[in-house]
């Protein structure tokens, strides 16, 4: 029996704004996540085409694995990716469809940590998590 669960969401309007928690957000196919700044394409990424930047996920246990090896606390809304889960192995969604909620979503690739993040969280942070 799977345990997993949805921790956090987080979204911004604006492309290197401060990631904003909230309790629940609408989930459009092929736009992302309503108010979230990739769902009217202002995202730093934005210009790369696909549907790979729609919604973005992150283990909580990586957040705090994070803080236990390296001894770096990073909110998990700093980590810049959307949805926040526990006791769900991301790498393994890989292409494959799962629910997060009502939201029906495929595994497309792995999201890794850039120096972006790293720029608008904290140093060591990119390493940290890759």
């Amino acid at each position: 029996m799977n345990h997993s669960e949805v921790v956090s969401i987080f979204i911004t309007e604006t492309a290197g704004a401060p990631m904003r928690l909230v309790s629940e957000v609408k989930a459009v196919s092929g736009k992302g996540l309503e108010g979230d700044r990739y769902f009217d394409g202002d995202g730093t990424f934005s210009g790369k085409s696909g549907p790979d930047r729609e919604v973005t996920l992150i283990e909580l246990e990586a957040v705090k694995a994070l803080e236990r090896d390296y001894q770096l606390f990073v909110d998990p809304g700093d980590t810049r990716r959307n949805i926040v889960t526990k006791g769900i192995a991301l790498n393994h969604l890989v292409g494959k469809e799962f629910k997060v909620g009502q939201a029906l979503l495929r595994g497309i690739k792995l999201c890794e940590p850039c120096g972006h993040m790293e720029k608008l969280s904290k140093a060591g942070a990119k390493q940290g998590l890759i």
